[in-house]
């Protein structure tokens, strides 16, 4: 399968933004690196209340197929951890890499 990176941004609740990225650095990310996903980079846009962040997969499944395993394991459903609580929209956008010379 080709390798889909998508460019994800949240906006977060007022005043939660700090323990959003907490919880996402703690918990999302050691499962995400786990079943597969790279991690591009993430970024705080403090004036907009705003996390950003790059998350890749290229393997054997779709990234649409990768996402539901991650959504369906036991280990997700054990973070207690429901993004509504924390995000007040997503916007998620495939991109592709543009290589400089």
């Amino acid at each position: 399968m080709p390798r889909t990176t998508q460019l994800r941004t949240y906006t977060v609740r007022e005043g939660m933004l700090d323990e959003w990225v907490e919880r996402w650095r703690s918990q999302i990310v050691p499962l995400r690196l786990e079943l597969g996903f790279e991690i591009g980079g993430a970024w705080v846009d403090r004036e907009r209340n705003q996390f950003v962040w790059l998350i890749s997969y290229e393997g054997p499944e779709t990234f649409a197929e990768r996402n539901a395993r991650y959504w369906a394991s036991t280990a997700r459903e054990k973070m207690d951890l429901d993004p509504d609580d924390y995000l007040v929209r997503t916007e998620d956008r495939v991109v592709e890499e543009v290589v400089t010379d």
